[in-house]
């Protein structure tokens, strides 16, 4: 026996819980409600039942590409840290300019009233 453990089979799309695939951007973006913030823009729509799956995008007109991960990284840790247990959603959210410079407290503000806006939560 080599000792060396067998080689973990390819990933095949994307994890569970995330978005990844163009059609499914532009499926919530067609489907589903917006709501804009200052902070974000949060797209949601209908998904598979029993599940919640979320994607990011920023936009090259926020910055280059260190400002948009940056922008991208706050959007996740707040979905992290602020999105209830929902199921059965889509969501896109957006980062715009404003994500980066506003405090994070506030940011999770902006999140919260974007979800009730669309109607994702009561």
């Amino acid at each position: 026996m080599s000792g060396a453990a067998d080689p973990a089979p390819p990933r095949q799309g994307a994890p569970a819980g995330r978005l990844k695939k163009r059609r499914d951007f532009l499926r919530v973006a067609s489907r589903g409600k917006r709501a804009a913030r200052p902070g974000l823009v949060l797209q949601a729509a209908p998904g598979e039942p029993g599940a919640l799956r979320i994607g990011f995008t920023v936009t090259r007109k926020v910055g280059n590409a260190v400002v948009r991960n940056r922008t991208r990284r706050r959007l996740k840790e707040a979905a992290r840290l602020g999105l209830p247990a929902l199921a059965g959603w889509d969501l896109v959210l957006i980062g715009r300019e404003g994500t980066r410079g506003r405090d994070f407290a506030t940011l999770m503000a902006d999140l919260r009233g974007a979800l009730r806006q669309a109607g994702v939560t009561p």
